[in-house]
């Protein structure tokens, strides 16, 4: 079996929701550690020029804007992946797989 030809969409859409899920991690790890960043400077009481609350709008920025941006660069990744795929495919010759019944 060998692989000729690969979806450009498909693959796009695939990669996008593997990156887009990425990006929620991410986000998500941003976010603890903007909160104990920005409960440490509260707890430190310094004359910080940042307000308090700082942290937290951050790191709910970070769950919205990282999921958004990553799935969108993912969507990119992967139709330029999938096209130059199917362009080298056609030079050199698909992928070539083994299966077993």
């Amino acid at each position: 079996m060998v692989i000729r030809r690969i979806g450009v969409w498909s693959a796009a859409r695939l990669y996008g929701g593997i990156s887009g899920s990425m990006g929620l991690i991410f986000g998500i790890c941003v976010a603890l550690a903007a909160s104990i960043g920005g409960m440490a400077n509260a707890m430190a009481n310094q004359n910080s020029p940042l307000p308090s609350g700082f942290g937290a709008l951050f790191g709910v920025g970070a769950i919205v804007f990282l999921p958004i941006m990553y799935g969108v660069l993912g969507i990119i990744g992967g139709a330029i992946g999938a096209a130059l795929y199917n362009l080298f495919a056609g030079i050199f010759g698909g992928i070539e797989l083994e299966t077993q019944p």
